[in-house]
């Protein structure tokens, strides 16, 4: 009995198709779905790797990394991860605590000791773990390092006092990557040495992610690298120029591929450990892994009743994917979408990198892969998505069709000449915009985009950015020009912030550079009111007025004949001339007007 017993265990052991053939006949299938999902979502190219516990089991390329040149991506291709960078940032912070030199409940000034926020509690009270958990009460100010990028990190960190928050510390989740570049710099200042050095140092280079890079230059030079695209709903394709985050980097400035992703998310599976070696420390990857503020119910709907809590912890977002627990973060920068996902509890790692624009695509393989890895019954994930994005194209087409229908032309004009709109518009949170007139119409320059004006009502204008090269007219900033007492444009107000009032910018007029003989002409005393007098004169290649009983002001040209104070804003003066000579001046202030008559050379 027993002997039959073994022969018939024999039998089908070596009858049953054996665990490696099931992942090669699964692998097989996926190939064809993943294809499948790729050409329903109009994607260009994409990559995607699979672990489990420390081996990569499937990695493979789709589609095109060069579109025009019809180019295959390889699982060795890189793309641009985006926000998926964030997990990096904040494990150098992890390693520098295991070593003792940070402190998560301390404030972050005291690793950067000119950093101020915009209220008083904010610096007294928000401490490293709140920049961690995007829990600050600052919303995005995106717009701040999107049009007004630097490379210079000091310029930033002032930026950071004029941001106003919208909320309370730790009262409600809001993304805000300007406190990733903080832990940046953070790490900078504790190690001397700058955030990409600390990533390669601690990460990169342990992990044998040997092409992976922080800089498009670098990037560029690679053989096997993706082009970046946009994808319109109707399908059309267009390539992207890549984008360069330059000091915001800690927020998202990695280029990687899906091979040498999977390093990075075997180590996070294996509580830190990469071949054997403790590379991020274990307490620090439970601590990241686990719930540090809630971003939202994350209800279950009735489509997926088992997909349910949003949370977030150091660097990644946090839910229950249909009874297993899934640590994962997205990325997106211009022409390019990724995401990086585990299931701690299930040693499973997926990491998906494309070349789409703000794509769907990610997170729609995400869970087709992770529904068969996980033995779950497969949900109809491209099915529910294409049907989204063929409702929202219907609903653009509407809308559009709305637009059109109900357009008009503006009945009110704007109270000033389109010449006196012009000049350099700033606010010390974002940056300085140049706003001038060319064949009847406003351009703007921010720090990186430009854009022009268009009328909309009275000092209303809309703005449409000029975006990888192409005026994006279905989005529209208004811009309300506001003026001083004196009735000149003195700003502008710009709704840079959703969950804040409109940022308004300061206006300097232009500057006009007049030669000492151009000068000359305005010199003199002038007698205001027939009792005060007035000296017009020239200093230091510069012209000047001085009333007695006050100091002396620098005159700036900004037209013909007009001239601003420049210490005082909405103070001016302007020159009257007859035959040829100048014979009188106006000192124009908020309070009145001032005219006084030149008095003549005896």
């Amino acid at each position: 009995m027993r002997r039959l017993l073994l022969a018939l265990l024999l039998f089908s052991f070596f009858t049953s198709p054996s665990l490696s053939q099931k992942k090669t006949d699964l692998f097989k299938t996926l190939d064809t779905e993943l294809e499948k999902a790729r050409v329903a979502l109009k994607t260009p190219g994409f990559a995607v790797a699979i672990v489990q516990k420390d081996q990569i089991v499937y990695a493979k390329g789709f589609g095109y990394k060069d579109v025009e040149n019809q180019v295959p991506v390889t699982e060795n291709t890189l793309f641009a991860i985006g926000s998926s960078s964030k997990a990096f940032t904040s494990a150098v912070l992890g390693v520098l605590r295991k070593e003792e030199k940070i402190d998560f409940d301390v404030r972050p000034g005291n690793y950067i000791p000119e950093l101020r926020f915009a209220e008083p509690w904010m610096n007294e009270q928000i401490i490293v773990k709140d920049l961690m958990a995007h829990r600050t009460g600052l919303p995005r100010h995106d717009f701040s390092w999107f049009m007004f990028p630097s490379e210079s990190k000091s310029e930033l960190i002032k930026r950071i006092e004029f941001q106003e928050p919208f909320t309370g510390l730790r009262q409600q989740w809001y993304y805000n990557n300007w406190m990733f570049f903080l832990q940046g710099e953070i790490g900078a200042r504790l190690t001397g040495k700058t955030w990409e050095q600390n990533v390669k140092e601690l990460f990169f280079d342990k992990l044998g992610m040997t092409r992976s890079n922080f800089r498009i230059p670098e990037m560029e030079k690679d053989a096997d690298k993706s082009f970046g695209y946009s994808v319109e709903l109707d399908g059309k394709t267009s390539k992207m120029d890549y984008y360069n985050i330059a000091a915001m980097g800690p927020a998202g400035a990695i280029n990687s591929s899906v091979s040498e992703m999977s390093n990075w998310l075997i180590t996070w599976i294996n509580g830190g450990k990469f071949k054997g070696e403790q590379i991020i420390p274990e307490d620090y990857v439970k601590e990241a892994m686990s719930a540090q503020m809630v971003v939202s119910a994350g209800n279950p709907s009735k489509e997926h009743p088992d997909v349910q809590f949003s949370n977030y912890g150091y660097g990644w977002f946090l839910a229950s994917y249909r009874g297993h627990y899934r640590v994962e973060h997205g990325g997106n920068i211009d022409g390019f979408s990724a995401s990086a996902s585990f299931f701690p509890t299930d040693s499973l790692g997926i990491m998906i990198l494309t070349n789409q624009n703000g794509s769907p695509l990610p997170n729609v393989v995400r869970n087709m892969i992770a529904d068969r890895m996980l033995n779950l019954e497969p949900a109809d994930w491209l099915g529910e998505t294409v049907k989204r994005l063929e409702e929202a194209k219907e609903a653009q087409a509407k809308a559009k069709a709305a637009a059109d229908s109900t357009a008009k032309v503006s009945l009110t004009k704007p109270s000033h000449i389109l010449m006196d709109y012009t000049g350099t518009y700033e606010h010390p949170g974002y940056g300085k915009m140049e706003i001038d007139l060319k064949n009847d119409t406003l351009f703007v320059q921010t720090g990186l985009l430009g854009g022009f004006l268009e009328h909309k009502d009275y000092d209303t204008f809309n703005m449409y950015l000029i975006y990888q090269g192409e005026p994006n007219k279905d989005n529209a900033f208004p811009f309300q020009f506001v003026s001083n007492m004196t009735g000149d444009i003195s700003g502008l107000k710009a709704p840079f912030e959703l969950a804040l009032d409109p940022i308004e910018f300061k206006r300097t007029p232009k500057e006009n550079e007049l030669s000492v003989d151009d000068l000359k002409k305005y010199e003199g005393a002038y007698l205001l009111m027939g009792v005060q007098e007035v000296k017009i004169y020239i200093k230091e290649e510069k012209l000047y007025a001085f009333v007695p009983g006050q100091p002396e002001y620098e005159l700036v040209n900004i037209g013909e004949h007009e001239f601003n104070l420049k210490v005082l804003e909405g103070f001016k003066v302007k020159f009257e001339e007859k035959d040829g000579e100048i014979t009188a001046v106006s000192f124009i202030q908020p309070n009145g007007t001032f005219r006084g008559e030149r008095k003549k050379v005896e």
